[in-house]
């Protein structure tokens, strides 16, 4: 495995700052983010899709400083309701993927994305409970009619490209859960899998290891993203897991994002790390941090340290003593 962070931490650098920053700081990779959410802050596909030699210098730049791109991440909702914003997230994505395949990066990171109720809704709806009915014919419209067909035809466009789709499971979005990325790759394409991130598990009720075993065995794990959660009882008693308030009330909020140790004991995170070997993940293990309590730099350094020391890197030997 190699250890490594999602640039957009360091949006305030250069590219060539950040990959030194990244470099110094004892990693192996990094993941780039080439639109949506993410921004195009060190990589923008309609300048480096357009220019053979800006391409080529953007891969000497990562490569001449021993690094490698674990994937490139354009997370959005390419299924917004309002088909303007589909559109905008959807292009972004088409020329990621097509990005990807010219610098030889294996996954693409993003979200499955929302639809709305109907076909002419506004906003998404993200149904989270079975009854009343509604909720179950909304999901079933959403799913049979935009989430499979998109994601059939977009998967096998990334397919045909040899790159992989990570779709990050994330609360307010389709795929959310182990099961519901499972139902989508089964229905759609073997390029898509999932962008593993136990921060969003933890808060859900899932057990990070558990949804490892449950992925890893189905080959669903494209790429892992390293970020922790904190969860205050007093306060989940109080507003429930599916807590609305801002991410800035830290104080009365049921749960938080936390870096790496500061949510779950590193034994946790050992645990982790032991189950992506044990089903045959030995890819990159990327730093996304969105501590509220600690500076990117403090975050980041912690992360490091952290994740340094329980990192398998070695490849498996033969087990001398059976």
């Amino acid at each position: 495995m190699k250890l490594g962070v999602f640039s957009v931490l360091f949006a305030q650098k250069s590219l060539e700052e950040a990959l030194d920053y990244i470099a110094a700081s004892g990693l192996g990779a990094v993941e780039i983010g080439t639109g949506g959410y993410p921004g195009k802050a060190h990589a923008d596909p309609d300048v480096l899709l357009a220019d053979e030699g800006k391409l080529k210098a953007f891969k000497q730049a990562v490569e001449s400083r021993g690094l490698i791109i674990s994937a490139l991440s354009v997370h959005g909702n390419p299924l917004h309701p309002q088909k303007a914003i589909a559109k905008e997230f959807h292009d972004d994505l088409i020329k990621t993927i097509e990005l990807a395949q010219r610098l030889e990066v294996p996954v693409v990171n993003t979200f499955s994305g929302c639809p709305g109720d109907h076909e002419d809704a506004k906003y998404p709806n993200w149904p989270v409970a079975p009854w009343p009915n509604d909720y179950q014919e909304i999901l079933k419209w959403q799913w049979e009619e935009k989430l499979i067909p998109y994601w059939k035809e977009t998967g096998d466009f990334a397919a045909a490209r040899n790159v992989k789709i990570g779709l990050e499971l994330h609360g307010g979005f389709s795929v959310h859960t182990p099961a519901t990325m499972l139902r989508l790759r089964e229905a759609t394409s073997e390029a898509i899998g999932a962008n593993l991130d136990p921060s969003h598990l933890w808060w859900q009720g899932i057990d990070p290891v558990a949804a490892i075993r449950y992925l890893g065995q189905a080959g669903a794990i494209h790429h892992f993203h390293a970020k922790d959660t904190s969860l205050e009882q007093s306060n989940v008693n109080k507003y429930g897991v599916t807590d609305m308030q801002s991410y800035t009330q830290m104080f009365d909020r049921a749960w938080q994002f936390r870096t790496v140790g500061f949510g779950h004991s590193m034994k946790e995170w050992a645990d982790i790390i032991s189950a992506l070997r044990l089903v045959g993940y030995d890819y990159v293990v990327s730093i996304e941090h969105e501590d509220g309590l600690m500076s990117v730099e403090e975050g980041f350094t912690k992360a490091v340290g952290n994740l340094q020391s329980i990192l398998i890197r070695e490849p498996l030997g033969e087990m001398w003593w059976v």
